[in-house]
């Protein structure tokens, strides 16, 4: 019995480490952009998500919004499949070439770690989109 605990206990602190490493990376960056720059910002951002949504397997949402009151204040929730997508994100060129055509139009740039409260349910969330 002391053994069947003490396996159970193994496997159970490896699948953690396991989730761990493989878990999904969330984030919101809060972007504030010059208003001069506003359109062709957008026009940049966009052309970078829909890229990356497409061609990135580990890319699970890329998904760009603005604050109804101040269009200059931009947020996006990313979703990565993985730390290794996310880092493979980065060095992709459309993401190269969003993050140096953009730099001197962002006024703030903020990036909020996230941690799903309950994940089952984001399948759930993009299922319901394809209806």
């Amino acid at each position: 019995m002391k053994m069947h605990l003490l396996i159970l206990g193994f496997l159970l602190s490896c699948s953690s480490a396991f989730a761990q490493k493989n878990a999904m990376i969330i984030r919101l960056s809060e972007i504030e952009i010059y208003p001069k720059y506003l359109e062709e910002y957008k026009s940049i951002l966009r052309e970078e998500s829909r890229a990356s949504v497409k061609l990135e397997p580990g890319v699970i949402s890329i998904y760009p919004m603005y604050q109804k009151s101040d269009s200059t204040q931009v947020r996006i929730l990313e979703i990565y499949a993985s730390k290794e997508a996310y880092q493979a994100h980065l060095k992709t060129p459309h993401f190269q070439t969003y993050k140096t055509t953009t730099l001197n139009m962002v006024k703030s740039l903020k990036l909020v770690d996230m941690e799903a409260i309950d994940p089952e349910t984001m399948s759930e969330v993009f299922r319901k989109m394809k209806k």
